[in-house]
């Protein structure tokens, strides 16, 4: 995980008063799980039909994201775009807000993601985490103007607790900045 700069996210709707940092969350690697030779053997996934395909689900992570929902203002991002919240509605989370990438989406990379997060986060602090993020994905976050976090996640395992602790920790230590700046 690397920390770096920060911007604003914007799209659709949010709370005015709404000061937490932003998480931009991908879908493929992250809550589906994939690059395993063989099917997951662990009781926290199962094979679901999403979109038309069959899936490794990870059953965990919609308690890790109801986790993070309480600290960030949780928006996909992910070339699902619009479909995203069918996840929602199958981990029980409520909708969150996506982004759109006007056909710009390439599989085995991340970097065709950071205009439209750069668009919709603007100014304020930033965490993604995402399964394939490369060096180009790192060089936008170290010229962001502020703080941003990359979290890059094995898609072999998706998120899991050691993510949202250090998520959770890094919203912290922001929070305790705006209090000693105040």
């Amino acid at each position: 995980m690397r920390s770096f700069g920060l911007s604003r996210l914007r799209r659709g709707p949010r709370p005015l008063e709404d000061d937490r940092p932003i998480l931009a969350v991908d879908i493929d690697g992250v809550l589906l799980l994939m690059g395993f030779e063989e099917p997951p053997r662990w009781p926290a996934s199962e094979l679901a039909l999403i979109g038309g395909a069959l899936h490794f689900l990870s059953l965990e992570a919609g308690e890790r994201l109801r986790r993070l929902g309480e600290c960030f203002q949780i928006v996909w991002a992910s070339g699902w775009e619009r479909q995203s919240n069918e996840l929602s509605r199958r981990l029980e989370l409520p909708d969150y807000p996506f982004l759109t990438f006007g056909g710009a989406a390439r599989f085995g990379t991340a970097d065709w993601k950071t205009g439209p997060l750069q668009r919709y986060a603007a100014d304020r602090p930033l965490a993604w985490v995402d399964d394939s993020l490369d060096e180009r994905c790192y060089q936008w976050a170290r010229e962001r103007r502020g703080p941003t976090l990359l979290v890059e996640i094995d898609p072999r395992t998706g998120l899991q607790d050691v993510h949202v602790e250090a998520l959770e920790a890094w919203s912290r230590s922001l929070a305790a900045d705006r209090t000693a700046e105040d």
